[in-house]
């Protein structure tokens, strides 16, 4: 069964901001919010989030333990990483909140399972084969989960979303939904968003 996963781009740069958007997206039906580290505001914006009633806010483009750390303490409930070094598992592990790390190989996706992961981010999606390579990648590794992002356009979700081993897809064409205005235009955007996931 797909999940619901949103990104909302930290570039917002804005806490007040992320909490509108949030809040609209959440009422839409799109609780599970990844804010990426790419801006100093980015932990702000998870603090305030955080708060948000129904949100599940976590970080994205975690690529150490101290954003880890800095993350989880900013009330982060999941970790996403693009790729996963054996330190950035050990810290992130440390912070004791989930982390879905990155993989673009099967050689990564073996070292994550021997680490004990079954949920992975596969990234960057499109440009590293796509659906073609994660249906390649089914067979071998029945028990691993997949959430591709990285150039997925809103065209292509159902197509992974059709695949066995992807729980849920993150594109560049959810961005749109973060950038809409407020009230029932966002909600109305994140319900169909909600319905493409």
């Amino acid at each position: 069964m797909a999940q619901d996963i949103l990104a909302i781009d930290a570039v917002l740069n804005l806490a007040p901001v992320a909490v509108t958007v949030g809040r609209a997206l959440v009422s839409g039906g799109l609780p599970a919010l990844e804010v990426t580290l790419r801006t100093a505001r980015a932990l702000d914006c998870i603090r305030a989030l955080a708060a948000l009633e129904g949100a599940i806010v976590g970080a994205g483009t975690v690529l150490d333990g101290d954003q880890a750390k800095a993350a989880a303490d900013a009330g982060a409930r999941f970790l996403v990483s693009p790729g996963a070094t054996a330190q950035l598992v050990a810290d992130a592990e440390a912070c004791r909140v989930p982390l879905l790390p990155g993989v673009a190989t099967a050689s990564e996706a073996m070292v994550m399972l021997e680490r004990g992961y079954s949920r992975l981010k596969f990234f960057p999606a499109e440009s590293i084969g796509g659906v073609s390579h994660l249906r390649s990648l089914a067979s071998p590794f029945p028990m691993l989960r997949f959430c591709p992002t990285g150039g997925i356009e809103r065209g292509k979700a159902p197509a992974y979303l059709a695949l066995p081993n992807v729980a849920c897809v993150g594109g560049s064409w959810v961005r749109q939904l973060m950038r809409s205005r407020l009230g029932t235009g966002a909600k109305s955007r994140s319900s169909r968003g909600r319905r493409i996931l």
